[in-house]
Order: C-alpha cells, then sequence, then structure tokens
C-alpha cells in the first residue's frame, strides 16, 4: 500500500496537478483502496481540526500588512533611501537591491511575494543604469530569500504552528542569519563588481540625504515595532502582525496619504487569495500528514537513518542533502508541511533545539526557490523581468553557492541562530 501510495503522489505531480491538490486526493484514494470507511468518515473533521490554530491567524494579518504598506508608499520610500546613502558606490543599485530586500523582509515576509515585487521596480532601474539584465534578475531573486528569514516570517509561522515550536522564538531566531545572508550577497556583488566594474551614480547631496532620512522613519516604525514588541513580551507574533497593519494604515493614510479607499478592493482580495492558498495547501497537508502517519511511515524513516548514523553532525549534512534536492522539486511551503511529521521524530531523537531545527529547513526550502528544474522563484522573476530562463540560471549560480555555503555555516554554528533566542528565554 505504501508503494502505491508513492506512485500516486508522483504521478500527480508529474501530470502537472496542484501540489495542494495531489495531497487531498492521494490521502482520499488511500483511504478508499485501504476499505477503512471509519477514516475517510473522519477526513472533513481533520480538515477543519488542522486550522484551529491561533498562531495560523499571523498569515493573513501579515499578507494584509505587506499589500498596507505597498499600497501605502511605505516600500517604495525605503527602497529610495538606500539609493540615496549607498547608490553612489561602485555597484551601489546592486548593493541597494540586497539592502531594500531586507529591510523588506521584516514587512512581506514572502520570498515570491518580495521577488516578484521587486522584479518590477529594481531590474528596469539596473538595466537603465548599464547592468546586465539576468544579473539584475538574479541578484534580485537571490536577495529576496532574506523574506522569510528576517521577522515576520510566513513560513517561520507555519513551521511553529505544525511543530508546536515557538513563533516569537523563530522570529528572533532569524534575525543574525538574516544579516549573514545579507553580509554574504554584498561579499559577492563586490567580487563581481571589481571583475566586471559595476556602474556607479552619482552621489546625492546631504540635504536629499537628510530628508530622505527623515522621510523613511515613518516606514521603519512598522518593523520597529513587529520585532520590539516581541523582544519585549508586549504582545505575541500574532498580536504584532494586527498592529503592524493598523500602524501600516495609519501611516499611509494620513501620513504618506497614498493608502486611498479605492485601492481597498484590491488589497483586500490580494491578501484573501494569498490567504486562501496558503490555508488550503496547509488544510490538505495535514490529512496527508495524518495518513502517513496512520501507515508509520515516519516511523520507517527515523529508524533508517538511526541505521545509517547515530552522530547529530552526520545526520545534519545528510538532512541539508535530502532538503536541497527536495526544495529543487517542491514548492517550500507544501514540503515542509509534508516533511515535518516525518523529521520532528529525529529531531528529538538527535537532541537537535527545534528552533535550530526549524531556521535550517526554512532556510534550506527557501534556497529551493533559486535551484532548477522548478524552482518557483526563478519561472516569477524570469517572466516579470522578461529573462530567458537559461541565462537567470546561470547568473544565479554565484548567488545560490553564497546560499548554500551560509545554510552549511548556520547549520553547525548554532549559536549564530539561537544567541538571540536564548537571551530573551526561549
Amino acid at each position: 500500500m505504501t508503494l502505491l501510495l508513492v506512485i500516486l503522489f508522483f504521478a500527480f505531480l508529474l501530470i502537472g496537478i496542484p501540489i495542494s491538490l495531489v495531497l487531498g486526493i492521494t490521502t482520499v484514494l488511500y483511504f478508499i483502496l485501504a476499505g477503512n470507511p471509519m477514516l475517510l468518515e473522519s477526513t472533513p473533521m481533520r480538515l477543519f481540526s488542522g486550522l484551529e490554530n491561533f498562531g495560523l491567524l499571523a498569515i493573513p494579518l501579515f499578507m494584509l500588512a505587506g499589500e498596507l504598506m505597498n499600497g501605502g508608499g511605505i516600500t517604495s520610500r525605503l527602497v529610495k533611501f538606500t539609493r540615496v546613502i549607498i547608490g553612489h558606490v561602485r555597484g551601489g543599485l546592486a548593493y541597494v537591491t540586497v539592502i531594500s530586500n531586507m529591510f523588506l523582509a521584516s514587512i512581506l515576509g514572502s520570498a515570491n511575494a518580495q521577488a516578484a515585487m521587486m522584479s518590477k521596480v529594481m531590474v528596469p532601474q539596473m538595466e537603465k543604469e548599464g547592468y546586465r539584465k539576468d544579473f539584475s534578475a538574479a541578484l534580485t531573486l537571490s536577495s529576496s530569500i532574506v523574506a522569510p528569514i528576517i521577522p515576520p516570517s510566513m513560513i517561520f509561522i507555519i513551521y511553529g504552528t505544525l511543530s508546536g515550536t515557538s513563533i516569537g522564538g523563530l522570529f528572533m531566531a532569524g534575525i543574525i542569519p538574516g544579516l549573514i545572508y545579507g553580509a554574504g550577497f554584498i561579499t559577492v556583488i563586490a567580487l563581481l563588481g571589481y571583475k566586471y566594474s559595476f556602474p556607479k551614480s552619482e552621489r546625492a547631496p546631504v540635504s536629499e540625504m537628510l530628508k530622505s532620512a527623515v522621510n523613511v522613519l515613518p516606514a521603519l516604525l512598522v518593523p520597529f515595532v513587529i520585532v520590539y514588541g516581541i523582544l519585549s513580551g508586549a504582545f505575541t507574533a500574532t498580536e504584532s502582525a494586527a498592529i503592524a497593519c493598523f500602524i501600516a494604515y495609519l501611516i499611509g493614510t494620513f501620513w504618506y496619504k497614498e493608502l486611498k479607499l479605492r485601492k481597498a478592493p484590491s488589497i483586500l482580495y490580494s491578501t484573501v487569495v494569498s490567504t486562501a492558498t496558503v490555508t488550503f495547501l496547509i488544510a490538505m497537508a495535514n490529512i496527508f500528514g495524518w495518513m502517513i502517519a496512520f501507515e508509520q511511515i515516519p516511523q520507517m524513516i527515523v529508524n533508517g537513518m538511526l541505521s545509517l548514523t547515530d552522530n547529530p553532525i552526520a545526520f545534519l549534512l545528510l538532512l541539508n542533502l535530502m532538503l536541497l534536492l527536495l526544495g529543487a522539486i517542491l514548492d517550500g511551503i507544501a514540503a515542509l508541511v509534508i516533511l515535518l511529521p516525518v523529521l520532528m521524530p529525529l529531531v528529538i531523537a538527535f537532541g537537535i533545539d527545534p528552533i535550530h531545527f526549524g531556521v535550517i529547513i526554512c532556510i534550506n526550502l527557501t534556497i529551493g526557490l533559486l535551484t532548477p528544474p522548478v524552482g518557483t522563484g526563478l519561472f516569477i522573476v524570469s517572466s516579470i523581468a522578461e529573462v530567458r530562463f537559461e541565462s537567470l540560471v546561470k547568473s544565479i549560480l554565484p548567488f545560490l553557492g553564497m546560499g548554500i555555503l551560509i545554510l552549511i555555516v548556520i547549520t553547525y554554528w548554532e549559536d549564530a541562530v539561537l544567541f538571540i533566542p536564548r537571551m530573551m528565554g526561549h
């Protein structure tokens, strides 16, 4: 029965059925073929119970906060600020792309959404100033992977909800790795800039720098409130999402005066569609995880891994290799909700901190956005920036290599991940 389950799963994927439907169809077919009507009758209840978690409320709220900040002109001011400050150095616009993505990571929390938005903004501008379009697109996509690492993070929320790990602790754990990734991509730009003599723009007057700095202060209030509120214990990660929406609305409407009533339908529509997509996937993955638990597949994998090695260092190496391969063929969130029921017993068996493991698996699966053949980020940016897929893949290789190198460092340098959470009592 297990072999049939695997064959059905991959057959449905190969013919192009969306992953969320593949999870649901495979589960229902298995219950029918197993001849167990009780399991089939309980399936609707399991669908709903998988969504009965307070932490999941943060998903639509953070999505709404991101939409409000985009519509209110907050994100554009963050990009303009970084450009005014460092745009004059050689390769300055490339550095602006990375730093802007780090700012926006604390707003959007979704690498795909960030890659799509920044491709529209930065790629045409970089091409206009003399950068190759394929490099510009590759840089924009690569630097967007910090979005699921720097808080708030959609994938951290889902991991914390499904594993029972503190979402606030995960948010704090992502700060240092996010900064390391930013520094790593800046290093790649510096090396490539030295080789290819990247262009530079004129230095902005001091008066313009000061004006831009003052203008961006309200925009920085949202990420500051989110991080400070969670660090201080004033509110939970979910509550911080609601407060972020409220502040983004006030700033966009009354300070920048760009958030008009006519934008409300499109903002709400985008939020609802994105939320429905993610929650439907979580619901389907919940019944799929229930099915593989019924078949005792997690126990089989645990026993198999334990027979290969009893060394946590070797286990983490094998785990990274497996996750990088899976991230290249599966959507990150889908892979996360499928794998967690299987991997959490192993994490416990090897004594690995769940917060540390959460950062490792989330970074692994996010790197999958950059990885051919089916990295969704590659297709999104290739389409929006109008760059040939093959050229984009070639240009992204230096950033992909840096991403994997930093992943290895974070995997074995536990303090880089756990320093802030431990300081905050997690």
